[in-house]
């Protein structure tokens, strides 16, 4: 098959990957303000969906991290149908965890299936250890941050207003939650929107349609966060649901500090062209903050499923991406 249809599916599949990460991780920007009432699910996914194509324009960092700090696509033979390999693998793993309302993380399945396609394809040694190690750590340390993160904005906030009417507060946090949410989409964009980027500009070095992934085309930008934000259009409610009243019944003070906390801890890793997860960030917020509320208001068994589905995705989209590899290169 001549190289450019392969690039040509790339291009189709990671967009496919945008728009259903957009509907997958919605609930990531919106679900505790769609569940405290401050913004009804319709204004919140309009929201979502233009501050994520916003955030999605305005970064590469993260981009030319997943372009090449996993491996280096100069160097693949066979590099864009790994690709093709990865993105049908993590599309998989993210249809299958949004069928069943797990908020999985999308950065840990598309990362996880590149590096194993990239071993099924050219061995071990292909695999950018270092590079591999750094974006393990964002992905492992940032949903700890995020938890401390979350039980210390609360607990500030818990004894500046300890004694100030109830009923005043949450009409306050309730109007200050449409800026932390439009903010959280913004940072979701900056920061996911990039990893479709990243594969897209892989794809096309090792193809030799490009030199390095130092630039990223404008037109791969545009592509990739009109996707996200149309994905984000359309909802992912049954995430929506879990985030925003499974985990613990959220009130506006407990969104505005999980949306800040979160939304600060995924800025700061973009600004570092780090990739992090989204839903692993956002959802630890909540844990930590609901923690702060009250410890036995958190639903820990759910807590604790949710976590399983995190420390499997890697090791599931590996092994799912190696075998798409070795039956798409029966093709070539």
């Amino acid at each position: 098959m001549d190289i450019y249809i392969w690039v040509g599916i790339v291009i189709f599949l990671a967009l496919a990957f945008d728009f259903i990460n957009g509907f997958h991780d919605t609930a990531n920007a919106i679900a505790t303000t769609v569940s405290t009432r401050a913004l009804s699910p319709r204004m919140a996914i309009i929201l979502a969906s233009l501050m994520n194509f916003i955030g999605a324009i305005m970064f590469t960092g993260v981009a030319k991290t997943i372009g090449g700090k996993i491996a280096n696509p100069a160097t693949l033979d066979h590099g864009v149908q790994v690709v093709v390999a990865t993105l049908i693998g993590a599309i998989a793993w993210n249809l299958v965890t949004w069928w069943f309302g797990i908020p999985s993380s999308s950065s840990h399945a598309l990362i996880g299936s590149l590096t194993g396609a990239v071993v099924s394809s050219a061995g071990l040694d292909a695999i950018n250890g270092s590079g591999f190690i750094d974006i393990l750590k964002a992905l492992i340390l940032s949903p700890l941050i995020a938890f401390a993160g979350g039980f210390i904005v609360m607990w500030i906030l818990k004894q500046i207003f300890a004694k100030s009417n109830p009923h005043h507060v949450n009409k306050v946090f309730r109007s200050s939650q449409i800026l932390t949410a439009a903010f959280q989409s913004f940072t979701h964009g900056t920061n996911d929107a990039q990893k479709a980027m990243g594969i897209i500009t892989f794809a096309l070095v090792t193809a030799g349609i490009q030199d390095n992934t130092d630039h990223i085309p404008l037109w791969v930008k545009i592509s990739a966060a009109t996707a996200m934000a149309l994905g984000t259009s359309i909802g992912g409610w049954k995430i929506i649901k879990t985030m925003g009243t499974k985990i613990f019944k959220i009130e506006p003070i407990n969104g505005f500090a999980a949306d800040i906390t979160s939304a600060t801890v995924i800025l700061t890793a973009t600004m570092t062209h780090l990739p992090v997860s989204t839903t692993h960030v956002i959802t630890s917020s909540i844990l930590g903050v609901g923690s702060a509320k009250r410890f036995s208001a958190v639903k820990w068994d759910l807590a604790g499923r949710i976590i399983i589905s995190w420390i499997i995705t890697i090791p599931i989209t590996m092994i799912l991406a190696a075998v798409l590899y070795q039956i798409i290169a029966l093709f070539i």
